[in-house]
């Protein structure tokens, strides 16, 4: 049963919409869908409160689902065309996921905590969410079967750019990653133009939860 979806709520998002353009969102597409998925439903009820602020949140295991301006500032970076095989690497929550979706891509995406993963699966499948498919996995080794991806967004601070993403992603096609230390990172988007030629964008500066996995932060 799809939870409640109030006057309130939605007032709330209108706000949230407008503070996102505020802060320098321009993508008419990531604001829409921003705008029409309640980000409530990503939330346990005690905490709905908090759902509309622009903020990261703590969803347990010592993650979080990020600030709604993360999420839009990366997914306007990936540049979402309607059909897109697009790769997320670290589900959380299954709300980026779930933006994706509303933006006509096919997910898919790769968590590698156990309780997430099954979360994030019952939360999309109760409000109808279907073009998302998931794996539980080192997402620093990405999905290989099915590659190559138009777009990979990686949801997580890594030292470098894992290998196995930049294979798997297509000609032409870009991959959105946070590079740095533990503390704080540079949004990076890559353009690959060949085989084993990419070019490189950096843009503000972020703080996520580390990549762990073979090609991450071993913890």
């Amino acid at each position: 049963m799809t939870p409640a979806d109030s006057y309130k709520h939605k007032g709330l998002r209108r706000k949230l919409v407008e503070t996102l353009k505020g802060k320098g969102i321009r993508d008419e597409n990531v604001l829409s869908a921003i705008g029409a998925l309640p980000r409530h439903w990503f939330f346990e009820s005690a905490f709905w409160d908090h759902a509309y602020q622009d903020k990261a949140f703590p969803i347990g295991n010592g993650q979080t689902i990020s600030q709604p301006y993360t999420v839009a500032f990366m997914t306007e970076l990936l540049d979402v065309k309607a059909g897109d095989h697009i790769l997320e690497i670290g589900t959380g929550s299954g709300y980026q996921a779930a933006i994706l979706s509303l933006l006509g891509a096919s997910v898919y995406t790769v968590e590698c905590i156990s309780e997430l993963h099954e979360s994030a699966k019952n939360t999309l499948e109760t409000i109808g969410i279907e073009a998302v498919n998931f794996l539980l996995a080192d997402g620093s080794k990405g999905w290989a079967e099915n590659a190559p991806y138009d777009k990979i967004i990686v949801t997580a601070a890594s030292p470098a750019i894992p290998a196995p993403l930049m294979e798997q992603l297509k000609i032409g096609g870009k991959l959105v990653i946070p590079l740095g230390d533990r503390n704080q990172q540079r949004m990076t988007r890559m353009t690959k133009t060949g085989q084993k030629k990419a070019e490189r964008e950096t843009f503000g500066h972020f703080r996520f939860v580390p990549l762990v996995g073979e090609n991450g932060w071993e913890d």
